[in-house]
């Protein structure tokens, strides 16, 4: 048994006899995790705070590959009070967690981490958590291995007189191979490149019209469906809050 410290989110966490509970994390280190938090339901315990769902702390755990760990302390880093106290906010986030755990599982990836942490931490200073929703899922299809494309035609590979963009295509459309495909508004086309390169850290504004952010989103919903075979809990719930 060996003693370590990681980092990440508490990605839900079951009841364990009288006041214990078993959690689930998703940490930078080793993907996602199952601790034993002792006594953690208890009013007094030490354990309480950092353990619930959503808290993004320090764990200080006997760590055992395969199995289920023992938290040992907790060290809170961010309970992201501006989310937690909003509805929407939370589904977002909400799924952003599942959909990083579904994806990490049992292996380490940094890199999808350091995404969904500087996602996190732009809702919770106020910027729009669709867009940032849908920026996290773009960069992600990339790890899943089914990148749409968006540098040219997905069709003829042209890079000339793009129109539109389809799921059922895989990406981008020009004017010649378009046959019955809905045509999108062409700053949608600008701006869904963008989202893909955009460092999420470097963030300072985002001022998209609502027409943009709905035709990216009914994109990728219709992309992830297609093309992921991911199952995320909380997506219906979200769809509906969208």
């Amino acid at each position: 048994m060996e003693k370590i410290t990681v980092e990440g989110f508490v990605v839900n966490e079951t009841p364990y006899k009288e006041s214990s509970k078993i959690i689930n994390v998703l940490t930078k280190e080793y993907g996602v995790i199952g601790i034993m938090a002792k006594g953690a339901k208890s009013v007094k315990s030490k354990l309480r705070v950092g353990t619930s769902k959503l808290d993004y702390s320090y764990f200080d755990i006997s760590y055992k590959k395969d199995k289920l760990s023992t938290l040992i302390d907790v060290k809170v880093i961010d309970n992201f009070k501006n989310i937690k106290f909003d509805l929407e906010k939370t589904t977002y986030m909400y799924y952003l967690i599942d959909l990083v755990s579904q994806i990490i599982k049992n292996e380490s990836n940094s890199e999808i981490f350091n995404i969904v942490l500087s996602a996190v931490k732009k809702i919770d200073k106020g910027f729009n958590p669709e867009i940032i929703t849908n920026i996290v899922e773009i960069k992600l299809l990339n790890y899943l291995g089914v990148m749409p494309i968006l540098n040219c035609c997905s069709i003829c590979g042209s890079k000339n007189n793009i129109i539109t963009l389809s799921s059922n295509s895989g990406g981008l459309i020009c004017s010649n191979c378009r046959t019955n495909e809905f045509i999108v508004n062409i700053n949608t086309i600008k701006i869904i490149r963008m989202l893909y390169y955009v460092d999420i850290n470097k963030i300072t504004k985002l001022d998209i019209s609502d027409v943009v952010i709905k035709e990216i989103n009914n994109f990728l919903i219709e992309y992830y469906e297609q093309y992921t075979g991911l199952y995320i809990k909380n997506k219906k719930f979200l769809d509906y809050i969208r």
